[in-house]
């Protein structure tokens, strides 16, 4: 259903199978470093959370404040335009929710996220490749006007941004070795890990320093990488689509950019240590190194990874990787 008033309205109880943002237990913070001497970077596993990513956080936080101010309940129904990991989440806390979920992607999105989705129970509509995110966009909201679905408006909400910085950033606060962070380092597709990342770390009194994660193409391949999977080349930030990022106040933004192969084979270094991450992930680790390297010695720098390999088995992120004949 569309977004009402703000007038409190009574709402029926959550299912019992659906816990609370709050609840839901926390990630691990681990210090990874890929040889002696290299910069450590402490790394947040999100892809531990139930649907496998970070988009856990704002799908259930979004859909369970809607439920509680009266304006979801069982049987409505939710669209949302994504090419991936947030889609997963919502169509996962759907399930358990009880609300129908109509996901929005571009053509060219993995068979992996299609089937994971509609296992749990939701629809899809593809738009075309050409017509990018923002076709997606617009195409979602048709259909929640048609429908009178929630749009959740993933790429504008605030909510996306309270969900990290009430819940993931307390986690880290706490996790931290002596409470402070010196960098956060993310890539941007919605912007609401950087933005509620940072604010938690500000407002707990850290002198934290944002840095800016950007993909850009290398001389090998072009690769689909999760933070902003929508973009027909590889993106960190698509201008004038994020306004949670754009509008935000990030002072002191370190932007570094990482070429797409480094991305990927960093994302693949991660892989061999044991970590099921997906590209993003590489971005991220490769962009906080440098940020590590920035701030110097001694200092706390954490980054995300946000989703699980499995989602692109059928990407070249595996189906170009050279695995040795044993």
């Amino acid at each position: 259903m569309t977004t009402g008033s703000n007038k409190h309205v009574h709402s029926e109880p959550l299912p019992d199978n659906c816990r609370f943002i709050n609840s839901i237990a926390p990630t691990p913070l681990i210090p990874v470093q890929f040889e002696e001497g290299a910069a450590t970077v402490w790394c947040k596993l999100e892809f531990l959370n139930p649907s496998g990513s970070t988009k856990d956080r704002i799908a259930r936080f979004m859909l369970e404040k809607q439920w509680r101010l009266g304006r979801l309940k069982k049987g409505d129904k939710v669209v949302e335009a994504s090419s991936g990991s947030t889609s997963i989440a919502l169509a996962l806390a759907c399930a358990q929710m009880g609300l129908k979920f109509i996901a929005v992607m571009p053509e060219s999105v993995s068979n992996e996220r299609v089937a994971i989705i509609r296992a749990f129970g939701g629809d899809i509509i593809l738009v075309p490749k050409a017509e990018g995110v923002v076709g997606a966009i617009t195409r979602a909201g048709e259909e929640a006007e048609r429908t009178g679905a929630y749009f959740p408006r993933q790429f504008e909400n605030p909510d996306n941004a309270e969900a990290h910085r009430s819940a993931t950033g307390q986690e880290i606060l706490s996790q931290i070795p002596g409470g402070v962070v010196d960098g956060i380092v993310s890539g941007v597709g919605t912007g609401g890990t950087i933005v509620g990342l940072y604010n938690a770390f500000a407002q707990a009194g850290c002198a934290v320093t944002p840095f800016l994660a950007r993909p850009i193409e290398g001389e090998a391949h072009r690769y689909d990488i999760e933070c902003c999977s929508f973009s027909g080349r590889v993106p960190g930030v698509v201008d004038g689509l994020s306004k949670l990022f754009s509008e935000s106040t990030l002072p002191d933004l370190v932007e570094i950019s990482v070429e797409d192969d480094v991305a990927i084979e960093t994302t693949r270094k991660l892989v061999r240590r044991g970590f099921p991450v997906g590209p993003s992930s590489g971005l991220n680790y490769a962009g906080a190194v440098e940020a590590a390297k920035i701030l110097g010695p001694g200092t706390h720098v954490v980054t995300v990874f946000p989703d699980r390999m499995e989602r692109y088995f059928s990407t070249e992120l595996f189906n170009s990787w050279d695995f040795p004949v044993k």
